[in-house]
C-alpha cells in the first residue's frame, strides 16, 4: 500500500464485493468471433456456399435436361420409326403425324431449358465445356426449323399420298435428319457428365 492506494494496475477498479476487476487485456481471455467472407465490393458474404450451390443446380439442370431429351431422341430413332413403318408407309404416316406432334413440345421444352441453363452456369464460371454442351443442346432447336421443318411440312401435308414411294422417302430422310438431333444431344450429354464427373 502506498499513499493509500493499492498495488494493483492502474486499469484494476475495486468492485462492490471486495475484487479488483481488471480492464488489461492481457489478463482476459479473448473472445472468438466468426469471419465473415468478404464480398468483392467489401460486404460480408454470409453464404459463402450459396453460390456454388446455385451454379451446380444449374449443371444439373443442364445436365438432366439433356439427358432426358437424348434418351427419348434416341428412343424414336433406334425403336419407335423403325417399328411404326412394319405396318406398311400409309400406316406410318398415320401414327409419325400425332405422335411428331406431341413429342415436338416435350423436346423443344427440354432443348431450350437445357440451353439456358447450361449458358447460365456458364456465364458464372463453370467452364467453357458447360458452354459447349449448352450451344449443342440448343442448336437442335433452329436446326429443326430451318433443317427438319420443310420435311416435316411434307409429311404433315393433307394431299401427300401416304401409300407412295414419295412417302417413304420422306420417312427415311426426316429419320436420317432426327439422328442428327440424337447425336447432338448425345455429344452435349457426355460432355456435361464428363465435367460433372471431375468436380465430383
Amino acid at each position: 500500500m502506498s499513499g493509500g492506494r493499492s498495488q494493483v494496475g492502474d486499469n484494476c477498479v475495486a468492485s462492490p464485493a471486495g475484487f479488483f476487476v481488471c480492464g488489461s487485456n492481457s489478463l482476459r481471455p479473448r473472445a472468438l468471433r466468426p469471419q465473415l467472407k468478404r464480398g468483392p465490393l467489401g460486404g460480408a458474404d454470409r453464404n459463402p456456399t450459396s453460390c456454388s450451390t446455385i451454379l451446380m443446380l444449374l449443371e444439373l439442370i443442364a445436365t438432366l435436361c439433356t439427358g432426358l431429351f437424348t434418351g427419348a431422341a434416341i428412343y424414336v430413332n433406334l425403336v419407335e420409326h423403325p417399328a411404326r413403318l412394319e405396318p406398311g408407309t400409309a400406316a406410318a404416316i398415320k401414327q409419325w403425324r400425332p405422335s411428331y406432334r406431341r413429342g415436338t413440345v416435350m423436346q423443344a421444352s427440354l432443348a431450350v431449358v437445357g440451353f439456358v441453363s447450361g449458358v447460365g452456369a456458364w456465364l458464372q464460371g463453370r467452364g467453357t465445356q458447360v458452354l459447349i454442351a449448352g450451344l449443342l443442346i440448343g442448336l437442335v432447336v433452329p436446326f429443326t426449323l430451318i433443317v427438319i421443318f420443310p420435311t416435316n411440312k411434307q409429311l404433315s401435308d393433307a394431299n401427300l399420298d401416304v401409300g407412295s414411294t414419295k412417302a417413304a422417302a420422306l420417312l427415311d430422310k426426316w429419320n436420317r435428319l432426327h439422328a442428327v438431333r440424337s447425336a447432338a444431344g448425345l455429344l452435349a450429354f457426355v460432355l456435361l457428365l464428363l465435367h460433372l464427373g471431375a468436380l465430383l
